[in-house]
C-alpha cells in the first residue's frame, strides 16, 4: 500500500514576502517624491518682486528726520518776583517786537516807582532852596561891600581934608594918624570882600554841582525803578513768532524765570537727527533735500554735533536760498544727505533683509521666467531703495528680491 506523501505549504511565506517588497518599493517611491518636493518649490509670479540688475550712477544718501527752527531765538525772563496778571497772546502767534505777549504784577515796584519820583522832587525842591539861599547870600556879600566901598570913600575924603589942615595945625596929628589906619583898613577889607565874593561863587557853584549829582543818583533810581515796572508788560522784541509760552495765568514767577521764547520766522535753519551708524557719511557742504510735506528744499550741512544721543546725531542744516511761505518754526521734516556718488556701477532694488557690503543668496530668474536658481551675490553701499552689486550679477539679470529666507531649494519653480 502507498503511502501518499503531501508537500508544506509556502502559500503564507510567499505572501509576507511579497508584501515586504510592495511596501519597500512604496517607501522608495515616497522618498524620492519627498526629496523631489524638497528640491523644487512652485510659487506664483504674482506675489515676488522682482528686479533688475542696472548700471549707471548712483547717489549715496543719508536720510534723516527732524524739524525747522529760528535761527534767531530770543528767551524772555522775568526780571523780578512778580505774578502772571493777563495774557495776550498764544503760542504761534505773529509777534512784532512792540508785540504785548504778557502782563505782570508787582505792588512793591510800584511803590519803588512812588518814592523814588518822591525823592527827586524832594531833591528837585533842595535844589531850587539852595540857589535861593546862595542868591540871598550873594546880596548880602553885595551889600556889604558896597557899604565897604562908601565907608572908604568918606575915609579917603575925611584923609585928603585932613591932610591939608594937619600942616597948618587945625588937625591934631594923632588924628590923622587914626583916619590914615582907618582909610587902609577899609581898603583892605574892601580887597578882601572881593576874594571872598569870587570864592563864594565857586563855592555856590560846587554846592549846586553836588546836589546835581544828589539829583543824578535819585533819577537814575527812579530810571531803574520804571524800567523793572514797564518789563511787567513783556513785549516780544523783535519781529517773529511766539514760539513757546511757559506761564499760566496766576502763576508767580521768580527773578530769571523763563517766561517766553521768541523766533524769527524769516531765519530759519534745520535741526535733524541721523542714524549713527551713517553719520560718518556726512560731512560739511554736502547737499541736503528737506522735505517740507508742501515744498522740496535745497540746504548744505553747517555742523554735526559730537554729541551721540539714543543712537542719532544732530546735523544742522542751513538754507542759501529763499524760504517758501509755507516754512515755519516747529515744522516737522524730512532730509536726504547727498553724500557720495558712485560712478558707472552695476546696482538693484534693495532686497529684503540685505544689508551695505555683505555676501547673500538671491534667486536669479532664466530667461524663460519659468524657473530661479540660487546664487551668491556680493553687496557694496546700500543708498535709499538701491544698492551696490560689486560681483555675482550680470546687467540686465533678473532677481526676485521678496524675502525668500524660509526657503533652502536651490531653485524654485515660476508658475
Amino acid at each position: 500500500m502507498d503511502i501518499v506523501k503531501k508537500k508544506p505549504k509556502k502559500t503564507l511565506l510567499n505572501n509576507k514576502a511579497v508584501m515586504i517588497v510592495f511596501a519597500i518599493v512604496i517607501v522608495i517611491i515616497l522618498v524620492t517624491y519627498a526629496k523631489a518636493s524638497l528640491n523644487s518649490v512652485s510659487l506664483a509670479r504674482k506675489d515676488l518682486l522682482l528686479a533688475t540688475v542696472k548700471q549707471g550712477d548712483i547717489d549715496i544718501t543719508v536720510e534723516g528726520f527732524g524739524k525747522l527752527t529760528s535761527d534767531k531765538l530770543q528767551l524772555i525772563t522775568t526780571l523780578t518776583q512778580a505774578t502772571v496778571a493777563e495774557i495776550v497772546l498764544k503760542p504761534g502767534a505773529a509777534v512784532t517786537k512792540e508785540s504785548v505777549i504778557v502782563k505782570l504784577a508787582n505792588p512793591e515796584l510800584q511803590q519803588q516807582v512812588q518814592s523814588a519820583e518822591y525823592s527827586l522832587a524832594e531833591a528837585n525842591a533842595n535844589l531850587r532852596q539852595l540857589k535861593l539861599n546862595q542868591k540871598r547870600e550873594k546880596l548880602t556879600e553885595k551889600s556889604n561891600y558896597l557899604e565897604l566901598v562908601s565907608q572908604h570913600k568918606g575915609a579917603s575924603l575925611t584923609l585928603t581934608a585932613q591932610n591939608k589942615l594937619v600942616k597948618s595945625g587945625i588937625v591934631k596929628q594923632i588924628d590923622y594918624q587914626e583916619s590914615i589906619l582907618r582909610e587902609e583898613q577899609l581898603k583892605e577889607r574892601i580887597k578882601i570882600s572881593i576874594e571872598r565874593n569870587g570864592q563864594l561863587d565857586e563855592v555856590h557853584k560846587e554846592a549846586i554841582n553836588i546836589q546835581l549829582e544828589r539829583i543824578k543818583q535819585v533819577a537814575q533810581k527812579l530810571t531803574i525803578a520804571q524800567n523793572r515796572h514797564s518789563k511787567l508788560i513783556v513785549k516780544a522784541g523783535f519781529d517773529g513768532v511766539l514760539q513757546r509760552l511757559s506761564v499760566s495765568l496766576g502763576q508767580s514767577l521768580s527773578p530769571g524765570q523763563e517766561v517766553a521764547l521768541i523766533g524769527s520766522v524769516t531765519e530759519l535753519i534745520a535741526l535733524i537727527r541721523v542714524p549713527q551708524s551713517q553719520v560718518q557719511l556726512v560731512k560739511i557742504g554736502q547737499k541736503v533735500l528737506v522735505d517740507t510735506r508742501q515744498k522740496i528744499i535745497e540746504g548744505i550741512v553747517m555742523r554735526i554735533d559730537p554729541i551721540v544721543d539714543q543712537n542719532t546725531v544732530e546735523v544742522e542744516i542751513s538754507f542759501p536760498g529763499k524760504l517758501p511761505e509755507s516754512a515755519r518754526p516747529e515744522q516737522n521734516i524730512d532730509a536726504v544727505i547727498t553724500a557720495q556718488t558712485l560712478k558707472n556701477i552695476y546696482y538693484i532694488d534693495r532686497p529684503a533683509n540685505v544689508r551695505a557690503k555683505s555676501e547673500t543668496s538671491l534667486y536669479k530668474l532664466n530667461q524663460a521666467m519659468s524657473e530661479a536658481q540660487k546664487v551668491s551675490i556680493n553687496f557694496g553701499e546700500k543708498t535709499g531703495r538701491f544698492i551696490q552689486i560689486t560681483s555675482g550679477a550680470k546687467l540686465g539679470e533678473q532677481f526676485i528680491i521678496s524675502d525668500l529666507s524660509n526657503y533652502k531649494t536651490p531653485q524654485i519653480s515660476i508658475l
